[in-house]
């Protein structure tokens, strides 16, 4: 019999707002001001679901270390123009909050100060305000399952009880890794068969998700 769920945690760019598509936007201008011309596909395979520090170290390999600062400073000061212009939830997330009454946090490989401004400007932020992760706090980011394993024990539960809600590969390799489930969302820019694997439920609406989780 399969274990119920104690503990929800949901990744936030791509789950709860719907920022991955400005995200790739920005990375491919960056690309092609700096010299490193990437497609949109290449940006999400490279960049999408990864902590900061570990897509710093990409472009400094790549780039480096003075380029990458560039890149870094210029990355943030694009990504928060178009955020505060045009961001907005996930389709569907909110309905899908209101039906949740399992309890939930945030674990995301963004900073808490990008969070705060994301969260915040979609009007989410108070959903989840003091249970809220980031991959700042652990020493590996996604695919590693650092982040998951310390949101749930700061959350008290045991990782075999909780759900991650993801739309990246890395976000879902992290889930099955810490020895959760993973309920992959393919609503947004990933590909159905990148979330796809053991463990995994893909699903493309988000106001699937109570009834995927058995909490109706």
């Amino acid at each position: 019999m399969i274990k119920p769920f104690e503990l929800v945690i949901f990744d936030c760019d791509g789950v709860l707002v719907d920022s991955e598509r400005i995200a790739v936007r920005v990375l491919v201008t960056l690309g092609a001001a700096f010299g490193w011309p990437l497609t949109a596909q290449e940006a999400m395979a490279r960049f999408v679901g990864r902590s900061h520090a570990d897509n710093h170290q990409q472009v400094v390999d790549r780039l480096g270390e003075e380029t990458a600062a560039l890149w870094s400073k210029r990355f943030e000061e694009l990504h928060r123009e178009a955020v505060d212009s045009e961001l907005v939830p996930v389709d569907g997330i909110a309905e899908a909050l209101d039906a949740l009454t399992l309890p939930t946090c945030v674990a995301s490989s963004g900073s808490h100060e990008k969070m705060r401004h994301t969260l915040g400007r979609t009007g989410l932020y108070g959903r989840f305000e003091g249970r809220i992760f980031s991959a700042t706090e652990v020493a590996r980011g996604k695919p590693a399952p650092d982040l998951f394993l310390h949101a749930a024990q700061h959350m008290g539960v045991d990782p075999s009880a909780c759900a991650v809600i993801e739309d990246s590969r890395p976000g879902v390799l992290a889930a099955r890794a810490a020895g959760m489930r993973a309920f992959g969302y393919a609503g947004g820019l990933t590909l159905a068969e990148h979330l796809e694997g053991p463990g995994t439920t893909v699903f493309h609406d988000m106001r699937q998700l109570p009834a995927l989780l058995g909490d109706r």
